[in-house]
């Protein structure tokens, strides 16, 4: 039995029917994404939170429910909530208050931000816990150089103000370190802003596993990895796309639940 066919089947009927083409479309992609990071590990349980905004001028976002593992997630079961955190479309499942404050906060603050993604992934937190964070030290970090901001950790993301600090952090920046906590990826896509995670999440696992070497590092200037960045990010729209197609066809190998 595919991994996520019995949570699917629990979730009762699906909400194809009320909502547009392109909700829908976009339902289907946040569920795969869900189902991807649990394939690559990025999971915590139930824990952490990937958004998408709907189509329309309220801003109101898809995010996960409450309750069930990434890997159960399919296109229903994902909440529809307002800015407020109001569910916009009758659920059986509560959301998470923590997603609700920072993808709200990027989601209202950024037009481009059509995607919030937050993992708190074993190598990406212990790099956000090292004071000098994401080192210059590999091509898959030098790619994401000079488009990576910093948050400082003020306890679990549950209070309004901290949206205001996030957001001002954040900036123009399409990645984000939160520290002591985790990573954080927008797109306008949810293509771009997976890619962006990945490489970023690829980077710290490389910077941990060259420290534990015990052996010098080589790290590179600010010149360098703003050159690399420059060349990787130039025509990123297309390699984001071709990747995201290639990523579905593995979530539908994976198991095709998550469409239901």
């Amino acid at each position: 039995m595919p991994i996520g066919s019995k949570a699917a089947n629990d979730q009762g009927v699906s909400v194809r029917n009320e909502v547009g083409e392109a909700e829908w479309a976009l339902r289907v992609d946040l569920a795969a994404a869900y189902r991807l990071v649990a394939h690559f590990g990025w999971d915590e349980m139930i824990f952490t939170h990937l958004t998408v905004r709907v189509p329309g001028p309220e801003h109101h976002f898809l995010i996960n429910p409450l309750g069930l593992f990434f890997e159960e997630i399919t296109a229903s079961s994902l909440v529809k909530i307002n800015l407020a955190g109001e569910k916009i479309l009758p659920s059986p499942y509560p959301v998470n208050p923590a997603g609700f404050v920072i993808h709200s906060a990027l989601h209202e603050a950024r037009e481009d931000a059509q995607c919030v993604l937050h993992v708190h992934t074993i190598a990406g937190t212990a790099v956000a816990s090292q004071r000098g964070g994401l080192l210059p030290l590999t091509q898959d970090a030098m790619t994401q150089w000079g488009d990576i901001a910093y948050h400082d950790y003020e306890g679990l993301a549950l209070e309004p103000g901290e949206k205001e600090r996030l957001v001002a952090d954040m900036g123009d920046k399409n990645c984000m370190i939160l520290r002591n906590h985790g990573l954080l990826t927008v797109g306008d896509t949810i293509g771009a802003a997976f890619l962006r995670l990945f490489f970023l999440q690829r980077a710290c696992e490389m910077q941990i596993a060259a420290q534990a070497g015990g052996a010098s590092l080589i790290l590179h200037t600010d010149a360098m990895g703003a050159r690399v960045h420059h060349q990787a990010s130039h025509g990123f729209e297309k390699p984001a796309a071709l990747n995201w197609a290639a990523l579905l066809r593995k979530a539908d190998r994976l198991d095709p639940t998550y469409k239901s």
